[in-house]
């Protein structure tokens, strides 16, 4: 089918700002449309050639319209960008706006990453009229966890990866507009890149003499660093506040490595049982991949996953179509038979179709921490037990904020290419003295662990403050050992994420982390580990030990504390693992 392209339409939104606007409309009209709001430019090529999204050709010859459109204060639209200031409004007045067109049958869906799916989920909250269907990928529904860990540490390398990404953007956009020097904004947005590698800090703090410069390419950055807590600030950004809120089918697609793992099933869940309408809450769908935020290939360095990985052999623009086909135009080809869940089981690399999430036949089992009081290191004799130890044990460690555990791949920003996201071997961090080891045997049967990950830990420490990380990791016989995920918590957030209260040093607490989602089959010959520290950077910012404001600390000014996991009979220390058995 053929189309025309209508570029740099100026769409006025309610408050007289006009936002660029590209059309693409098939011959055959009215047509149905698929919108997609994006703050890094409608044109930009990393954007369009995202794996995750549909082939748009193949939606123009199916006989969908697509709408490309420019977030407030971004590329050629009018306004400035403040992060989802404004989308909830914007999103709304768009779709609007595509209903009144003359090549439009008012039927609107939406897809898009990331950010993208920021936008779609603000616009599903306001359920405007004519919205049918969204698919939201590798994204997030609340903007304090989109930048801070469910344990209410900063991700530091996430956070200021995303910034540089948006200084450079907005650097981009002043050139364009204002005519501004392009040397000393390409110089401002290498000093936020430089950030990444330091004790966290506020851009005013430093780098005093760029204010005015900063106030114009990232007015919003000291803000998210003056609110660490999940407060009102947060919640009125946030794409979806009431789950409720939402009316329309959602095709949720995320990756086990993505930086949005545990919220991208977590979204799926909670839709599927909180969303206004019966249609609504059926239409949810959910594909997990063995994939990070940015590729989706299923190839790492330390581990490859098989040419059933890519997303390209589960044929992902068909999926949208379908799912298009279904909620946009009312066919269907046998849903019913459709399971609304698919995920990659790792370990033994196959897809697998599931009828909900959590898999309805988890079991959680308790894997117990116990040692003789030296887990230090994988040479340690940590271990992870079945049973509860019958002796009482304790390890100790020393956490510097000077001398962090660096990351090694996991949830980050990252070119797959540089082998620093995902599937990477930790051999190099379990040398450390300070990370905790605890080993399961060597495995005779296979242990499937697919769900969410929690981590019990009964500890002390020296500080009014720490940090407690927890990482979980599948040992292959050649001793590899395969990051699979991981989360932590700040102690001063133990209770609540909007309420800190620090610790009294030498007592002890009960704490809870979470460790997010996997689904990995642990291989017989392999063997389930846990490491346990307090500090993983640059993926989360430093915590300073001293209780203060850690964004406006700097790092000669932290202390070292001593941190202690306690395990045994009365003090049951324990990683919980949801375990399917078939």
């Amino acid at each position: 089918m053929g189309f025309r392209v209508e570029r740099n339409v100026m769409v006025p939104m309610r408050d007289g700002v006009s936002l660029a606007t590209d059309v693409w409309i098939p011959d055959d009209v009215p047509a149905a449309t698929l919108l997609v709001r994006v703050p890094y430019g409608k044109s930009a090529m990393f954007v369009l050639s995202l794996k995750v999204n549909p082939d748009i050709f193949a939606l123009l010859d199916a006989g969908y319209a697509i709408v490309r459109q420019d977030c407030r204060g971004t590329s050629a639209s009018e306004g400035q960008f403040i992060p989802m200031e404004s989308e909830h409004d914007d999103g709304v007045d768009t779709v609007e706006w595509v209903r009144q067109q003359p090549w439009s049958d008012g039927i609107v869906g939406t897809f898009g990453a990331s950010y993208l799916g920021f936008t779609q989920l603000a616009l599903a909250s306001r359920n405007p009229e004519g919205l049918k269907a969204i698919a939201p990928t590798v994204t997030e529904p609340d903007m304090y966890q989109a930048w801070h860990s469910d344990g209410g540490a900063l991700t530091w390398h996430n956070a200021v990866f995303w910034a540089n990404a948006m200084a450079v953007a907005n650097a981009q956009r002043a050139l364009t507009n204002n005519g501004a020097d392009p040397a000393q904004l390409i110089s401002l947005a290498t000093k936020v890149s430089d950030l990444q590698a330091s004790p966290a800090a506020t851009l005013r703090d430093a780098m005093p003499a760029e204010q005015d410069q900063l106030a114009e390419l990232l007015p919003w950055w000291s803000d998210w660093l003056r609110h660490p807590e999940d407060d009102a600030f947060w919640r009125q950004l946030s794409p979806i506040s009431d789950y409720s809120d939402v009316a329309v089918p959602g095709l949720h697609i995320g990756g086990w490595f993505d930086l949005f793992a545990g919220t991208t099933t977590r979204t799926y869940t909670r839709l599927r049982a909180q969303a206004s309408t019966e249609e609504a809450r059926e239409g949810q769908q959910l594909i997990m991949g063995p994939w990070d935020h940015q590729d989706y290939s299923g190839i790492y360095k330390d581990r490859q996953f098989g040419g059933s990985a890519n997303i390209a052999a589960i044929d992902i623009t068909n999926t949208y179509l379908r799912f298009y086909d279904r909620w946009l135009r009312g066919n269907s080809d046998n849903p019913a038979e459709q399971a609304p869940v698919r995920i990659f089981v790792m370990g033994i690399d196959q897809w697998r179709d599931e009828q909900d999430w959590p898999l309805p036949d988890t079991t959680y089992v308790d894997y117990f921490l116990d040692s003789v009081g030296r887990a230090n290191t994988a040479g340690g004799n940590g271990i992870l037990r079945a049973q509860l130890p019958t002796a009482e044990s304790t390890d100790a460690y020393a956490y510097d904020p000077a001398r962090p555990v660096p990351s090694l791949g996991g949830r980050v920003w990252q070119p797959t290419a540089l082998n620093t996201v995902g599937p990477v071997d930790q051999q190099e961090v379990e040398t450390r003295d300070d990370v905790l080891c605890y080993s399961s045997p060597v495995l005779d049967e296979p242990v499937e662990v697919t769900g969410h990950v929690s981590l019990v830990l009964h500890v002390i420490s020296s500080a009014l403050d720490t940090d407690f990380t927890g990482k979980l990791v599948d040992v292959h016989p050649d001793g590899r050992a395969i990051y699979l995920t991981d989360g932590m918590l700040r102690a001063r957030y133990r209770q609540s994420l909007s309420s800190p209260e620090l610790m009294e040093p030498d007592k002890e607490y009960e704490v809870t982390l979470d460790l997010s989602v996997t689904s990995n089959v642990f291989l017989p010959g392999h063997q389930i580990r846990l490491e346990i520290s307090s500090s993983n950077y640059p993926r989360y910012d430093r915590n300073t030990n001293t209780g203060g404001d850690i964004n406006a600390e700097v790092l000669d000014r932290s202390v070292i504390a001593l941190n202690r996991v306690l395990h045994g009979p009365e003090h049951p220390s324990r990683l919980v693992l949801p375990v399917i058995k078939r």
